[in-house]
């Protein structure tokens, strides 16, 4: 029996989230530029959300570029961007015919034009797909998406008063970029690095963290099932014990 044929299809996560790391390091052991890992890191990207896709899991957020990320060599960042639009032009049939929806969550009036254009057109394109909505972390940071959030509600008060009692947890998330988006199940971190870099912080309170020692463009479907299948080894219990959750 192959890994996939092990996992329980009743279990699935329905949300994964992925922090896709480990292209420069990939490419310092080859001998290459850190660019050259980052286009070898396209390949990890389709067979995830190949594999995510056909095992039925509803959500797949990759962390692909987050405000930091504009701190790295201006080369480095030109190179990501061209990348970025050149994946998203050559896969956007295999989206449409794969029935994903692409939606986005980050600040992505800031990115460059032709990268918000071409993001806007595919967001458009797929918008009735039914199958696994796929979300691009760009220009994200969770630090940013809270105070943002706060500033909207402050800035909501102003025009209309706001009862502050009534500012509980699902008032507040409509103000997150994953309004409508459920929080994660698993969240997987590869490289072998062993922290969260600013990534969906509100949203992952009660997420299951998967980390692998694998470099991101080494990824491929056998180890997102083997994080899947450590994933439904767990008990999730939400601050409950054991017997509650038996029950």
């Amino acid at each position: 029996m192959d890994l996939k044929e092990k996992i329980d299809k009743s279990k699935l996560p329905k949300h994964i989230a992925i922090i896709m790391d480990g292209n420069g390091r990939w490419a310092q052991k080859k001998g290459n530029s850190r660019i050259f890992g980052h286009k070898n890191g396209v390949k990890a990207v389709k067979e995830t959300v190949e594999a995510a896709g056909e095992l039925g899991v509803k959500y797949l957020t990759l962390y692909a570029f987050s405000t930091e990320n504009w701190k790295r060599p201006k080369q480095e960042v030109d190179a990501l961007m061209s990348l970025l639009v050149a994946t998203i032009n050559s896969e956007t049939d295999a989206l449409i015919k794969n029935n994903v929806r692409l939606l986005t969550i980050g600040d992505i009036d800031d990115l460059p034009h032709d990268v918000n254009r071409n993001l806007q057109e595919l967001k458009e394109k797929t918008a009735k797909n039914t199958g696994l909505s796929l979300i691009l972390a760009l220009n994200y940071s969770a630090r940013w998406e809270i105070l943002n959030a706060i500033k909207n509600i402050l800035s909501q008060t102003h025009k209309q008063p706001v009862n502050f009692e009534n500012i509980d947890n699902d008032f507040f998330e409509q103000y997150l970029y994953t309004s409508g988006i459920p929080d994660p199940d698993l969240l997987i971190r590869t490289s072998g690095e062993y922290r969260i870099s600013n990534f969906l912080l509100w949203q992952i309170a009660y997420t299951e963290l998967y980390f692998t020692d694998v470099l991101w463009p080494d990824f491929r479907k056998n180890d997102l099932y083997h994080a899947i299948l450590d994933y439904q080894k767990r008990e999730r219990r939400f601050g409950k014990i054991s017997e509650q959750i038996k029950k």
